[in-house]
């Protein structure tokens, strides 16, 4: 058996094998949801946390294969700082979907840290849990540095492949006899018994996780949603640089993309303009809460506003259920992804609920 799956894996089998998705409906291949946790203006945490039940449990209902949440630090338009705890909060509130992190910053945290939290993950459901891995702060320098406790930020990104290693024998609880972390056990995990663990995948948005996770055999997720240009390079530099393991006997790769589906285009194109304004103030260090459909018609771009923009809209793929059913298929056939985890960056919980509604619709996902 797998080692990633366990003994104890109550998981829906029938959809996937812990890493592999099913297709479901008529979608060539699996959908999944990245919910980023997204606060709009004149909106509270508390509010979109509840808003990340209600996706989650969509999701599930309809058929969509897994939903995950990313690691974001001192941006006030994302509520998402610590995927674990939300994660147990939505482990409770759902019972078959797969959940993960899309990613943890494995750099800003202790390997020990993060295999106690995803063991309890793992114990609170069992065969549910994915554990997604980056190497970037998710942030600002100033922010990294207060998390690191150091300003030497290059020095975590550059150890990625030691820390992957050292989570890893933590997570397997395998240091050999004379390590100095022999005789230290995660816990929950298997030194308490037979115990399944999470998945391990590797995420990126160029071609160093990409070269890695083909190297060691594991599932990767490339961030399509906001490094278009670098997808097919880093899914063909993953491909060629695969070696069958464990986990894996051939390359898994997913792209996270963004996309938005509304009852009408101009109502969709709405939407999207709200998150391409608040990534213009990212860009800009002027991060804030999601502004409104409203604020963002009103809202008066510069010309290299625009420009950014324009082309920022170039790669979400939004209007009509069609329209983007349409988008997503050409998207997964021109890079071949494995699998579609779809996120919706809007300004209200309404928008981005109806959104995967639709797109499941489009699907003839189940209801």
């Amino acid at each position: 058996m797998d080692k990633n799956r366990g003994d104890d894996n109550r998981g829906d089998e029938s959809r996937g094998d812990g890493i592999r998705g099913r297709a479901e409906g008529t979608a060539s291949v699996p959908l999944s949801v990245l919910d980023l946790v997204t606060v709009g203006r004149g909106r509270t945490a508390t509010q979109a946390l509840r808003t990340s039940v209600d996706i989650a449990q969509l999701a599930e209902r309809r058929g969509y294969h897994r939903l995950w949440v990313a690691e974001h630090h001192s941006m006030p338009g994302v509520a998402s700082s610590s995927p674990a705890v939300i994660l147990a909060h939505l482990a409770a509130r759902t019972e078959r979907i797969r959940l993960g992190s899309g990613g943890v910053m494995l750099p800003n945290h202790a390997p020990l840290v993060i295999a106690e939290q995803f063991g309890t993950l793992e114990a609170m459901a069992p065969g549910r849990i994915d554990l997604g891995l980056g190497r970037a702060p998710g942030t600002d320098g100033a922010t990294a540095a207060a998390l690191r406790r150091t300003d030497r930020l290059g020095e975590g990104a550059d150890d990625f492949p030691q820390q992957l290693a050292e989570l890893t024998r933590f997570l397997d609880d395998d240091f050999p006899d004379g390590h100095p972390y022999a005789r230290i056990h995660a816990v929950p995990g298997p030194v308490q018994g037979p115990a399944g663990r999470p998945p391990i995948w590797l995420l990126g948005s160029s071609g160093f996780s990409a070269r890695l996770a083909g190297v060691l055999g594991l599932p990767f997720a490339f961030a399509h949603h906001f490094s278009a240009q670098n997808t097919v390079p880093a899914l063909d530099l993953y491909r060629d640089s695969f070696k069958p393991s464990a986990v894996l006997d051939a390359p898994y790769a997913l792209i996270g993309v963004s996309a938005l589906a509304a009852d009408e285009e101009r109502e969709a194109h709405r939407q999207v303009l709200s998150g391409a304004l608040s990534m213009v103030r990212l860009r800009t260090g002027r991060p804030g809460l999601i502004p409104t459909p409203e604020e963002a018609e009103a809202y008066a771009f510069s010309p290299m506003e625009r420009e950014f923009v324009d082309s920022w809209l170039g790669n979400v793929i939004h209007g009509t259920a069609d329209e983007v059913r349409s988008g997503l298929d050409d998207l997964a056939k021109r890079t071949g992804a494995d699998e579609l985890m779809i996120t919706a960056n809007a300004h209200g919980g309404e928008a981005r609920l109806r959104s995967y509604d639709l797109i499941a619709d489009a699907y003839g996902l189940r209801g």
